[in-house]
């Protein structure tokens, strides 16, 4: 974890030299979950509980925000213990050789009022991939400390495949896990002064 604050408060600084406002997600209100079709029929979530984010921006609308985020594999809850040491195992995440999930925005347009599109390269294992987030903006308020938030929720759905998460077991014709793992980030970030 202070290995992660301490990259994304460089990347921070990287930035201050430029008239650039400057967002910390709240951890405490973001939540980065995903969903994954078990044996066809159903879906098993799961999210992460530990990662740190930031977000720079110079227009009030976001349309230049550049966006970072740092996640920890070994945080992966899916309120199964032995499924969560499978997926921290070599056959998927391998956690102990690729500790980090990573993500860098690439660019982040607007569509209409409350939508964006966020694009970024997404890192996981040694596997980086370009992908696409469809956003919706929440709005900016005055918490009831004065500090600013913004929220967003972002989706987008990735091909574990495409990462190295290459376990797969057929039962019956079917696999236990589906390829398409579907991603929801809900972030809230703070305005920093």
């Amino acid at each position: 974890m202070k290995k992660m604050i301490a990259t994304i408060s460089f990347i921070l600084l990287a930035f201050s030299l430029f008239a650039q406002t400057k967002w910390v997600a709240d951890t405490s209100q973001t939540n980065i979950r995903f969903t994954a079709t078990h044996l066809g029929v159903s879906e098993v979530d799961g999210h992460f509980t530990t990662y740190d984010g930031a977000m720079v921006s110079t227009k009030p609308d976001f349309t230049d925000a550049q966006i970072y985020f740092l996640v920890s594999v070994n945080s992966i809850n899916t309120n199964n213990g032995l499924r969560d040491n499978h997926l921290k195992s070599p056959d998927f995440f391998d956690a102990q050789k690729y500790p980090q999930i990573k993500f860098k925005s690439t660019s982040f347009k607007k569509i209409s009022d409350k939508q964006y599109s966020l694009e970024g390269d997404l890192t996981i294992r040694d596997v980086t991939k370009h992908v696409t987030f469809d956003v919706t903006y929440g709005g900016t308020v005055n918490d009831a400390e004065g500090k600013t938030k913004a929220g967003f929720t972002a989706t987008t759905t990735i091909n574990r495949f495409d990462y190295k998460l290459n376990w797969n077991k057929i039962t019956e014709a079917i696999a236990v896990v589906n390829s398409d793992v579907a991603v929801t980030i809900s972030l809230e970030f703070t305005k920093q002064k």
